[in-house]
């Protein structure tokens, strides 16, 4: 879908760039903007005597500023239309084909997987780390916990949250799955109890059950949320060994469970001594003006958290951390060794990088997710006007419930209409859930618009025609987020 960005909007995106010479520094600053997306793809570019004009600088200094772009592969002049955006290589190279059913389709919106776009800011970040990997390159590049100032400034975010941390309390994983799969291999084994919510995020449940535990389900309500006389019931008949909870904008109904809740669920699992595992994946991601709570682990000293840098700056980065009780580290590191042996020290190095300026890249991250959440509700109101959700204060998808069952089929003959997303089965953890549909609001606000354009196609189709002539796919496809 492309557009265009004005002079002025691009004087400020840029700012003070480097001036020796000063065509190589605009260049490098356009391809930053246009690397982080910023600036997006397919948008043309101010003309050279506009965007001079707003500069203040040379004529020549636009021209060659453009030329190192085009030769660079971020932009391409098209004849009679003018500069345009772009990035090295072909844009299908950055789907998969596990991910979408026809990867090299520019046509297929993908709204299955919940995982924004980077936010501003993460290229440079990348530039910068290269530039301190030298020192480490000395060594043999093995960190099982982290790199302690990774470790030193994830403990810090903590303590801002009043939750009081040492950095050898942090395991830095491969992503909060990963996190998760240590948690289950380090505290469960074959046939002990988990307790997990339905509907969940079901990567999560499958990595608790590869130690061989059995879950136990705590349905998690579409408008009320948790039920703890449901949960003290269930906790007293299974005596959980673990609980794998998503209390901060609950994947996939937005839930966040009040301060009481938390203190009180605390309570409870302490009864029947068993663990929390707590998923704060998408605790970053608040959307409206509201106090969050304090992290449940504030209310037990028993409870284990698990972070993510996927949600909060992007899933490309795959790095999440542990946090837990020092006297499980050694447990912890065993059960994280025969899994693999540390993440990647680049990636390391741009989150550290990025944890040191979050409070501004996130700002600019939950604005533009708002903005699209804002969007999204008020296309699925004005076309899918039966369909009942939630506005959630935070996180990244509606979680709606349909007029009657379906959804399996409607997220398959959505897949033929170049739609994929995940329907409610996907996400419950002992089957149901046909009633319910998630759409993440991880897209441009225009693709999230022609997406339920789509998919309101594609419900009229499903209720007028029998189940088993639209049955397919759409339940089977590979969820990662």
């Amino acid at each position: 879908m492309s557009g265009s960005i004005s002079a002025s909007r691009v004087a400020t995106l840029v700012g003070e760039f480097d001036r020796s010479p000063a065509y190589l520094g605009l260049a490098e600053a356009l391809r930053l903007l246009i690397g982080d997306g910023r600036v997006g793809l397919d948008v043309r570019l101010p003309s050279e005597r506009e965007l001079t004009e707003a500069l203040d600088v040379s004529r020549t200094t636009v021209t060659r500023a453009y030329a190192t772009l085009r030769e660079a592969g971020y932009a391409e002049a098209r004849r009679g239309s003018g500069t345009f955006t772009r990035v090295p290589g072909d844009r299908a190279r950055a789907h998969d084909r596990s991910l979408l059913p026809r990867s090299s389709d520019p046509d297929t919106i993908d709204l299955n997987c919940a995982a924004p776009t980077a936010p501003a800011g993460l290229a440079a970040a990348y530039a910068e780390a290269t530039d301190e990997l030298p020192v480490y390159l000395r060594g043999h590049g093995y960190f099982p916990l982290g790199l302690p100032a990774l470790q030193e400034a994830i403990a810090a975010r903590y303590d801002a949250q009043g939750l009081p941390t040492s950095p050898q309390q942090v395991m830095v994983t491969p992503g909060a799955l990963a996190g998760a799969a240590i948690l289950a291999q380090a505290l469960t084994g074959a046939g002990d109890r988990v307790l997990v919510e339905s509907p969940t995020y079901p990567n999560a449940t499958a990595a608790v059950r590869s130690s061989g535990a059995r879950l136990v389900a705590s349905p998690v309500d579409h408008e009320r949320g948790w039920d703890l006389d449901a949960v003290a019931a269930l906790l007293r008949q299974s005596a959980p060994r673990m609980a794998y909870l998503v209390p901060d904008f609950h994947n996939p109904t937005g839930h966040l469970m009040a301060p009481e809740t938390r203190e009180e669920y605390a309570a409870l699992l302490r009864r029947t001594h068993t663990v929390p595992v707590i998923d704060e994946a998408h605790r970053d991601l608040m959307l409206d003006e509201l106090e969050l709570p304090a992290p449940f682990a504030a209310h037990t000293g028993e409870a284990i958290t698990v972070g993510s840098a996927s949600k909060s700056f992007w899933g490309g980065l795959r790095l999440g951390w542990v946090r837990a009780p020092i006297a499980l580290m050694d447990r912890m590191l065993k059960a994280r060794i025969a899994l693999d042996l540390g993440t990647p020290v680049l990636e390391q190095l741009v989150l550290t990088r990025l944890l040191g300026q979050e409070a501004e890249v996130l700002a600019e991250h939950r604005l533009r997710l708002r903005e699209q959440r804002d969007a999204l509700a008020a296309t699925v109101r004005e076309l899918l006007p039966t369909w009942r959700f939630r506005e959630p204060a935070g996180g990244l998808a509606l979680w709606c419930r349909l007029p009657g069952r379906g959804a399996t089929a409607l997220a398959a003959e959505a897949e033929r209409r170049g739609v994929v997303l995940a329907p409610g089965p996907v996400f419950a953890v002992e089957g149901g859930l046909d009633g319910f549909i998630r759409i993440p609001f991880t897209r441009p606000a225009p693709e999230l618009a022609e997406a339920v354009r789509r998919l309101a196609g594609a419900w009229e189709r499903v209720q007028n025609d029998a189940p088993d002539s639209v049955a397919g796919a759409g339940a089977r496809r590979v969820l990662v987020a």
